[in-house]
């Protein structure tokens, strides 16, 4: 065995759910950068969108019990809390998808497998591949596994960190951040884009998310994270 193949019989063993069709499996952990000629639904695109329902419908469940005074509005910023692509890529880590990835060689040189993007949309690959191998229940016992709710609700949202690199910057006399997107990949329905932050006198730093707001923030994160590292 593998050390891939011992990583994917490890995250079925913290999924609690042994695929009667591994096929589904190794679909949902490959990446749309793996070139796989003659079958472009062989990536986890396709599953990744299904899983984004059925996390959506998993998480206002638990919700519903979990707040049962809550209003509409209170719980639509739960859902967001605990459902966003932060929430869904330390689930990744948390049931140890990344090494279980299927990548190929560009993306995973580049970090890959610790992208909050890419592990994101694999983790809702794997939620719709048990749900569609297993049902809901066994979608439902992934989901409690792999996102706490008590501990995403005591979460802080981040703050904006747009505006808190623009004041970093502002303060030391750099002028205003930019922001350029430089990629965008994936199907119509679930793009990723790629977005570069600069700074006069700083090199750029490149960052992903699911839509160009998330990885301009996304990058703002990263830049000010690296300037302000001893």
């Amino acid at each position: 065995m593998n050390a891939r193949d011992a990583a994917k019989a490890e995250l079925q063993a913290r999924l609690g759910h042994s695929f009667r069709d591994p096929a589904l499996l190794e679909q949902a952990l490959t990446h749309a950068s793996v070139s796989l000629k003659g079958r472009p639904a062989a990536n986890n695109e396709r599953l990744e969108f299904l899983g984004d329902r059925v996390l959506g419908l998993l998480a206002a469940e638990a919700l519903g019990e979990r707040l049962p005074a809550a209003s509409e509005g209170e719980l639509s910023r739960a859902l967001h809390l605990i459902s966003d692509g932060r929430a869904c890529a330390e689930a990744a880590r948390r049931l140890g998808v990344p090494p279980a990835l299927r990548l190929d060689g560009g993306e995973s040189k580049s970090g890959g497998r610790d992208k909050d993007s890419v592990l994101g949309d694999a983790m809702e690959a794997v939620l719709a591949a048990v749900f569609l191998d297993g049902g809901l229940d066994a979608a439902r016992a992934v989901f409690r596994a792999g996102w706490p709710l008590e501990a995403l609700l005591a979460r802080e949202p981040d703050a904006n960190p747009k505006s808190a690199l623009q004041e970093w910057a502002a303060a030391r006399g750099l002028g205003l951040p930019r922001y350029e997107v430089v990629g965008r990949s994936g199907p119509d329905h679930a793009p990723t884009f790629t977005v570069e932050a600069t700074l006069p006198g700083l090199d750029p730093l490149r960052a992903e998310g699911r839509s160009r707001q998330e990885a301009e923030k996304a990058a703002a994160r990263g830049l000010l994270a690296r300037e302000q590292s001893p």
